[in-house]
């Protein structure tokens, strides 16, 4: 479990919405510190894979990332960078 909460926060979000078999979620917010987004929140990397991804194309999964996390967003969340597989893409 990670010590940032908001990465807590965005794992619980996204497990509850698409229940991934794999999960990994990074702070990148040190990267982008000066530039004018980084005061509305922070960078975040995402890789996931789930099964609810099947027959999506990469827009409609990331809109899905999104939907998941959508009360976080503007609240904490200023970018995600969102890598979404599907588990026959990662075997």
């Amino acid at each position: 479990m990670s010590a940032n909460p908001l990465v807590a926060a965005i794992r619980v979000a996204i497990e509850r919405e698409l229940a991934p078999l794999s999960l990994d979620i990074f702070d990148d917010s040190a990267r982008h510190a000066g530039h004018a987004g980084a005061r509305e929140g922070g960078h975040f990397r995402v890789t996931l894979v789930s099964n609810a991804f099947k027959g999506c194309p990469q827009l409609e999964r990331h809109r899905l990332v999104y939907a998941a996390v959508a009360p976080l967003m503007g609240r904490g969340i200023h970018a995600l960078n969102i890598t979404a597989r599907t588990p026959e893409e990662v075997s």
